[in-house]
């Protein structure tokens, strides 16, 4: 997906490098975002209680600097996490070294880190890494092309996106680029994401449509259940466009339609390239008593191996679906269940339905698969996207080794 790029708003450079963290010398595993003008930010990180030593840091450098935030510094190849008073050292050192050869305060500057856990940062090539992306700053689509790449680690495709909006008779833009194909659970940011706008906003307005995205996106996904320890998602947002959003309007709503489009975008490209994925999997449930309640059992299904692998093999195993639906921990009314695959039913009211078993198989070898299960208890819902489990999903963790 190279459909726009972070720097396509108005104000902002990325600059990428390899330093000789990843061991493949033709990979990029440095990179800054930059803008050019004083700006707000704000941010959302891991809910994981064993989180890395650069999410320690910027958590406490945005609630220090009131969400002036100007720069993101991002390696790939090394998480810095389980790396004890060494490993917050290291991360306070990028801050510093990044600030000085941005020539801004270290309270406008976030870190992030995504590879191998358990490790220490490489802190001499670091620093030489980040003087080299520093000096190779530009706004081009082959600058943000290559900071898209510089973030990935299993991933096998980039994950960039832009797109213009109007707002009071001025086009503004959204942009983002993210990173995370394995270690992708809901609740919160479940990877790395970094978003950029030319709008000017009050940090706390930002931040509440930052999480009202995240919310409607990226705790969407999930593709194995398993949080990461440096999940974080951020942005900036510059003014370069000259329009400001600062109070709840309807310039608000645009901006937020916007913003939502680049994070579901951005969370459904993650799912698309989960470790071995073969299958693109959107599951709703539907005629639930609560929100809450549909999206327990909407996770509880995408969250298991069993329906996972039934998909990978593409076997329409409806008996895998419903009982993964009925240990979700939410009561269910089993005579008033209905299932359909591919918008084929398949289950109703306790009983398998009759259907033409030829169109569903050949539906199941379809690379997006639908499944929608109808409750018939209330009026909420809710969606969730994953993917399959495949053979290729265990030789990726099983050879990535510390």
């Amino acid at each position: 997906m190279t459909t726009g790029c972070i720097v396509a708003p108005l104000g902002f450079q990325a600059g990428s490098t390899y330093c000789g963290i990843k061991i493949a010398k033709d990979s990029l595993d440095l990179g800054i975002i930059f803008s050019a003008y004083p700006s707000t930010g704000a941010a959302l990180f891991t809910t994981n209680q064993i989180y890395a030593a650069p999410v320690k840091l910027s958590r406490k450098i945005i609630q220090k600097g009131m969400g002036c935030v100007r720069a993101f510094v991002i390696n790939s190849g090394n998480a810095n996490a389980c790396t004890g008073e060494q490993g917050y050292k290291d991360a306070a050192e990028m801050v510093s070294t990044a600030a000085a050869c941005l020539k801004i305060s270290e309270d406008e500057l976030l870190i992030a880190s995504t590879g191998i856990i358990g490790r220490p940062l490489p802190m001499e090539k670091i620093t030489a890494g980040i003087q080299t992306a520093v000096n190779s700053l530009g706004n081009t689509q082959a600058h943000g092309d290559a900071m898209a790449r510089a973030i990935m680690t299993t991933d096998t495709k980039q994950k960039s996106v832009a797109i213009r909006i109007k707002i009071n008779g001025k086009e503004v833009s959204v942009g983002g680029i993210a990173k995370g194909a394995g270690m992708i659970a809901p609740n919160l940011a479940t990877m790395l994401c970094f978003l950029t706008t030319d709008v000017s906003m009050p940090a706390e307005l930002l931040s509440e449509c930052l999480r009202n995205s995240a919310e409607s996106s990226f705790n969407r996904i999930t593709i194995d259940g398993h949080m990461s320890t440096n999940d974080t998602i951020a942005i900036i947002a510059n003014g370069a466009s000259g329009v400001t959003i600062a109070e709840k309007n309807n310039d608000l709503r645009t901006f937020q339609q916007g913003l939502d489009y680049v994070t579901s975008t951005l969370a459904k490209a993650i799912v698309m390239d989960g470790e071995g994925a073969t299958k693109f999997v959107q599951i709703d449930v539907i005629g639930a008593r609560s929100r809450n309640e549909a999206t327990r059992i909407a996770r509880s299904i995408a969250d298991s191996p069993l329906v996972k692998t039934a998909l990978n093999g593409e076997d329409p195993n409806w008996g895998r679906i419903v009982s993964a639906a009925g240990y979700a921990g939410v009561e269910l009314d089993e005579s008033k269940t209905t299932l359909y695959i591919n918008d084929i039913l398949i289950f109703a009211k306790g009983m398998p339905a009759q259907c033409d078993l030829n169109t569903l198989s050949a539906s199941m070898k379809n690379k997006d698969i639908m499944i929608r299960l109808e409750l018939g208890l209330g009026n909420y819902r809710d969606t969730v996207w994953t993917c399959d489990l495949s053979h290729e999903y265990v030789t990726i963790n099983a050879e990535y080794h510390t």
